[in-house]
Formats: C-alpha cells, sequence, structure tokens
C-alpha cells in the first residue's frame, strides 16, 4: 500500500473516541453531622477549651496557599450539619487533612455521613477535535509515537496556560452548591457512544451558558471516574443563592443536560470561617 493510500485511509478512520483533559487539584468533599445533644451536654468551660484547640487547626487550613486550602460551610437541610471542602496538590495530602482533622477533639462531635473525593479537571473537546483533525489530515496513525509526542506538547502548552484554573483557591463566597453527575449510558441514550465531534460540539453549547453567568457564580469542575461513586462532581461559589437555580435551570434545556445528565444530591452550605466557628457552636 501506498504512502498516499495509507494517509488517506487515517483520514477516513473515527477519531480516537476519548477527550483530552488536563488535571489538577485533588479534591476532597466531607459532610458531617454535628452531635449537638452530647455537645451541649458538655460542660462551657469544656467546649471552649475543645473549639480553643481546634481554632488555629482550621485557621491554618483555611489560610494556605492556593490549591491547599480547606473551607467549611454549614449546610442547609437534613443531609447534614456542616461540609469541609479541601484542595490539595495530591492526594497524599488530602489524606494528611482528613486525619488532621480527625485528631480533634471536636472531631468527637462529627459524625462522618458522606464524602465524595475527585480532582480538578479541565476538559479539551475543542483541543481535541482539532488537533486529532490535523493528525488525521496528516496521515498521522493515532497513538503512534508521532502522535503520542504531538498530543502530549499540546496537552502541556494548555496546562501551563491554565495553571491558574487547575490549582485555583476556594473562592471567597458566601454560598456553595455542590453536586455530582453522570453521563447518560443507557441502551437508548449513550453519550459515549456519541461520535467526539457530536460530544464536542453539546459540550461548547452547554459551556456558553455557563459563560453568561460569569460575573455571578464561579463553577469548578472535578472529575471523580475511578475515584467515587458519579463521573463528576460540580461545586458552584456565590454570594447570592439564587444564581444556583437560575444557572442550573437553564442548563438543563441544553440537549447534553437534557438527554445525557445524571445528578445526584445537591448540598448548598454558608461559608463559616474558622474565627466565626465558635459563634455558630456556641449558639
Amino acid at each position: 500500500m501506498s504512502a498516499t493510500n495509507s494517509r488517506a485511509e487515517v483520514a477516513r478512520a473515527p477519531m480516537p473516541a476519548v477527550p483530552l483533559t488536563i488535571e489538577g487539584a485533588s479534591v476532597l468533599h466531607q459532610m458531617m453531622r454535628f452531635h449537638w445533644p452530647a455537645w451541649r451536654a458538655l460542660p462551657a468551660a469544656k467546649r471552649s477549651d475543645i473549639l480553643r484547640a481546634a481554632a488555629p487547626v482550621l485557621r491554618g487550613m483555611e489560610a494556605g496557599p492556593d490549591a491547599s486550602q480547606s473551607a467549611l460551610y454549614s449546610l442547609l437541610g437534613h443531609k447534614g450539619d456542616f461540609m469541609l471542602v479541601h484542595f490539595r496538590p495530591s492526594f497524599d495530602e488530602l489524606n494528611r487533612a482528613e486525619i488532621e482533622i480527625s485528631k480533634l477533639e471536636l472531631s468527637d462531635y462529627l459524625e462522618r455521613v458522606n464524602s465524595y473525593l475527585s480532582m480538578i479537571e479541565l476538559g479539551l473537546y475543542d483541543s481535541t477535535v482539532k488537533v486529532y483533525e490535523s493528525l488525521a489530515t496528516r496521515g498521522v496513525e493515532p497513538h503512534s509515537t508521532e502522535w503520542e509526542q504531538e498530543v502530549g506538547a499540546i496537552v502541556e502548552r494548555q496546562r501551563e496556560a491554565m495553571k491558574s484554573r487547575l490549582y485555583p483557591a476556594i473562592p471567597d463566597a458566601r454560598y456553595v452548591c455542590f453536586y455530582p453527575m453522570d453521563r447518560r449510558r443507557g441502551e437508548d441514550k449513550n453519550w459515549y457512544t456519541l461520535p467526539i465531534e457530536e460530544r464536542q460540539r453539546q459540550m461548547h453549547e452547554h459551556g456558553m451558558v455557563g459563560r453568561r453567568y460569569a460575573g455571578e457564580v464561579k463553577q469548578i469542575i472535578t472529575a471523580s471516574i475511578g475515584f467515587d461513586d458519579w463521573e463528576w462532581g460540580v461545586d458552584l461559589f456565590a454570594d447570592n443563592p439564587l444564581v444556583f437555580k437560575k444557572l442550573i435551570y437553564e442548563m438543563r434545556f441544553d440537549e447534553v443536560s437534557a438527554v445525557y445528565a445524571l445528578f445526584g444530591s445537591f448540598f448548598v452550605g454558608l461559608r463559616v470561617a474558622a474565627e466565626k466557628l465558635a459563634e455558630v457552636l456556641q449558639m
């Protein structure tokens, strides 16, 4: 077979199905229920001692550098009383943060009722389709040495350009909304069997809705495939919780959400600064 025919066959072949992604900070959400009866039964002096010991630890975790911070939220509703959100550079450091919280005497009054482990992810659908098309036109075989080198170089450039989004600080907003989600993969509708060009089109339209809310809400997407029960986690941070409803409702009408999205439980909370925790627990 001639080189020309070989290139033509590569160009006609379907693109690789998996989009390129870049990953950043490791993220852990801890949902906890507070044992109020046991806490109220303690003498006031004992409660103060426990809070005094916890305060510097929580303040230190709260004040860490970007992607090495923790934030505490008071949850609304029956799903828990508090949620701790940890951003760290690695799973090892997430584990240390979790253990550090467990060592506090305050932890004796916190029951873990849920958790979510994930990693900040930026999907590169647009770049993926462009580079795959370019490589196919030139007859570069998928997953060949040349293919891997060019794709790797593009991923590295994107990773450097988007470093601040991959390793962000936890936004200093009054409210948080967290929920996990999947892409439908049933017998009738299966996201993962769509051609990558079609997935790219739908994700582009979906992203355009989010951009209209950029000044009102900060969105951080984390990937959890292989880490937890759902495929992605979504954190929304805002000073006005109404924007959560408006953004998520509008996105429901996108094809990618209307047809292919499945959602888990939603957790909405109010930010509690470490220095204010005593006020909350002494109410």
